[in-house]
């Protein structure tokens, strides 16, 4: 079994090497999630609208994409990147970037920052860094306006439970038999092996244009989330009512749309930095001791 990369957890009163040399090196063969608020305050900067951002700029429209000319280690750039000056996006850059070179874990109501192995990550590819100012993390993050992104970060976090939960009550309040129950975990299992750009081609266009993006004004980060959240809501309301309205395929339909409830779930939560492999795992196995204890599914 191969072991997890070794992580460094810091203390807020920890002083490290983290002023930046602005050599560019950290915006080279990395990987960037994007959540809806992120995706509109990029493009805004940008100068376009979200989904020709989302369709430019993008994967599966949650992952930024890095297709700009090799650099540090031959590595591509990011499509903001620009060698002459930097980077293009730099006021309305992502959470991701805000907190490189460290990372952030939350178990539970427990937040920490790491970063990866035992050295800082900057030494390797900024060896400059070490004649810098050093800074506390709690001032680093302060600096890099982390705080407030975090709460945005946590709202979608949030609205990802949101999408799970319509899952499991698709699923499970809607009086589908037991073998109907058993291939809708095994769709959902499958869902759960798709990667970003196969899992966003699955989302009916509708519900993905109104999860990644919604047509709102990025001014205001609360605003953006809350108008979001009811947006997606209203968009679930409507496609759960259509698909438990009696008729032949009724429990075809549920199944269906149970299963699309599923895939935006684990879409938002990997644009939040969530692993789709762990919730997908989680969600499974609470859902089918659900409907086993409920008697509705054998083991």
């Amino acid at each position: 079994m191969k072991e997890s990369a070794p992580v460094t957890r810091l203390r807020p009163t920890d002083v490290l090497a983290l002023t930046c040399t602005r050599a560019g090196t950290c915006c080279h063969g990395k990987a960037v999630w994007l959540h809806p608020y992120e995706v509109a305050r990029l493009a805004r900067g940008r100068g376009m609208t979200p989904r020709d951002f989302a369709d430019r700029h993008s994967e599966g429209g949650i992952r930024l994409k890095f297709d700009g000319p090799p650099g540090y280690r031959g590595l591509p750039a990011c499509s903001q990147y620009d060698p002459a000056a930097g980077c293009r996006a730099h006021a309305d850059r992502p959470l991701a970037c805000r907190l490189y070179p460290l990372g952030r874990e939350r178990q539970g109501t427990e937040i920490r920052y790491v970063h990866d192995g035992k050295i800082l990550p900057c030494f390797a590819g900024c060896p400059d860094v070490a004649h810098l100012p050093q800074l506390t993390v709690a001032d680093y993050l302060a600096g890099q306006d982390v705080p407030a992104w975090t709460v945005i970060q946590e709202a979608y976090l949030e609205m990802t439970q949101d999408l799970g939960e319509a899952a499991f009550v698709l699923a499970l309040e809607t009086g589908l038999p037991g073998p109907a129950l058993a291939t809708l975990w095994q769709r959902w299992a499958a869902i759960a092996e798709l990667d970003h750009i196969a899992r966003a081609a699955v989302i009916p266009a509708d519900l993905g244009a109104v999860l990644i993006l919604p047509d709102l004004d990025p001014t205001d980060p609360a605003a953006f989330v809350a108008a979001h959240r009811e947006k997606v809501q209203d968009a679930m309301q409507t496609f759960a009512n259509d698909a438990v309205a009696d008729g032949p395929d009724r429990d075809r339909n549920v199944a269906a749309a149970s299963a699309t409830a599923f895939a935006l779930a684990l879409h938002l939560g990997q644009a939040v930095g969530a692993a789709p492999a762990a919730l997908s795992a989680h969600w499974l196995e609470t859902a089918r001791n659900a409907a086993f204890n409920r008697g509705e599914e054998t083991p």
